[in-house]
């Protein structure tokens, strides 16, 4: 077992060595969890999800995609070139 120590700022602020950071996989702005138990406190990662970032990225200004009509234009253009007819 390894014991790495942080110092608490005055704004109850640490900085992660960068031991722990390339042990947990995180950079600037990734999210940690702080987990708390029977055993104590870990730090783990937080794994995001498609739903999380959902909305994200705001739409384009006056555009809407029909993503239907998409996948059916590329399926019939994929289906062409497949065909010879392309």
């Amino acid at each position: 077992m390894t014991e790495i120590i942080a110092t608490v700022s005055n704004k109850y602020q640490i900085t992660l060595p960068a031991d722990v950071r390339r042990r947990l996989g995180v950079g600037a702005a990734d999210k940690i969890a702080f987990v708390l138990d029977e055993e104590g406190v870990r730090i783990e990662p937080v794994k995001l999800t498609l739903s999380d970032l959902y909305g994200s990225v705001p739409a384009l200004p006056g555009e809407t995609a029909d993503l239907e009509k998409e996948i059916d234009e590329a399926m019939t253009a994929a289906a062409d070139c497949i065909v010879g007819r392309h």
